[in-house]
């Protein structure tokens, strides 16, 4: 059975003593640990207390350490190298403050926002390797949660009060449409008097969908969807080959095809997606973490 190490000997009053047989006296070692020389004669006296033997000899008003206290430092060394080593691989398992981070994001994001937020962080943390996983509101919500990512570029989530994020940009929602349709010349479309029309549109768990299925809940009526798609790109295809309309965040205009078009949807119809930085608030202090937050908040909505 081993020893039961007594609770007055902790991490901290070991680096007392290491500190103390280094400097060689209270006030040189207060002065490197920046603490009071009471303080550092109370650690060394509680931790002499939970040895049960004695580490010092009083010669006049100094302390001078025994043989015993030389050998509880050569361990004391062993044991802190040790720890600290711990936590450094402990962390990294979990990803705080690794040399990579973990970053998950909508594929609408991937044309302008994924990558000007990765070169502004290359720029300031040159040594950081960056990982990209790409998917659905939902699945990247559930990689936060589950620790296989560390960040997320992904809509504002619902119930989520175990997240920390942070905002991005606002982006309204169009209707999509193959340039030359019969909707091509209006201003704005009335969603409501599509009921006839054939629309494509992404799966469950991804933000535009939620958007797209608000939409026409207000609209009254469920729209015929033809096919569905867990790639936005594949979406935009499918409307370019005149497989359906759909709804879509005017970010993904950089990449649409030559075919499409965005179409303002009427106010009472319209929908608009938050797009945020989100984390777990439990690793609010991660360096990582923190660097990408200073890079999303000096971006001050330049992303969308």
């Amino acid at each position: 059975m081993s020893l039961r190490i007594d609770d007055e000997i902790t991490f901290r009053r070991l680096e007392v003593l290491l500190a103390f047989l280094e400097t060689g006296n209270l006030a040189k070692t207060a002065e490197r640990l920046e603490t009071s020389s009471v303080s550092v004669h109370r650690a060394l006296h509680a931790l002499e207390a939970g040895m049960r033997c004695a580490l010092f000899r009083h010669e006049g008003r100094n302390l001078k350490p025994t043989e015993a206290a030389q050998t509880l430092a050569d361990v004391a060394r062993e044991v802190l190298a040790t720890m600290s080593e711990g936590i450094r691989a402990t962390r990294e398992v979990a990803g705080y403050s690794a040399d990579r981070i973990r970053i998950g994001s909508l594929y609408s994001l991937t044309n302008r926002t994924v990558p000007a937020l990765v070169m502004a962080l290359k720029l300031r943390r040159p040594d950081l390797q960056t990982e990209l996983v790409l998917g659905s509101n939902a699945g990247l919500l559930e990689r936060l949660r589950n620790g296989t990512l560390d960040a997320a570029l992904m809509a504002m989530p619902d119930n989520a009060a175990d997240m920390q994020t942070q905002l991005l940009f606002e982006d309204d929602i169009f209707f999509a449409a193959p340039v030359g349709s019969p909707y091509a010349h209006l201003a704005e479309v009335d969603l409501g008097a599509m009921a006839r029309e054939n629309f494509v549109s992404l799966g469950e768990g991804f933000a535009t969908y939620g958007g797209f299925i608000e939409s026409f809940r207000v609209a009254g009526f469920t729209p015929n969807v033809v096919m569905k798609t867990d790639d936005i790109f594949s979406l935009m295809n499918l409307v370019s080959g005149g497989v359906g309309y759909t709804l879509l965040p005017g970010r993904v205009r950089g990449v649409m095809p030559q075919k499409v078009q965005l179409i303002p949807l009427q106010a009472r119809y319209l929908m608009r997606q938050t797009i945020v930085l989100t984390f777990l608030r439990s690793r609010e202090r991660d360096p990582n973490l923190l660097a990408l937050l200073s890079v999303c908040r000096l971006a001050d909505g330049q992303l969308g």
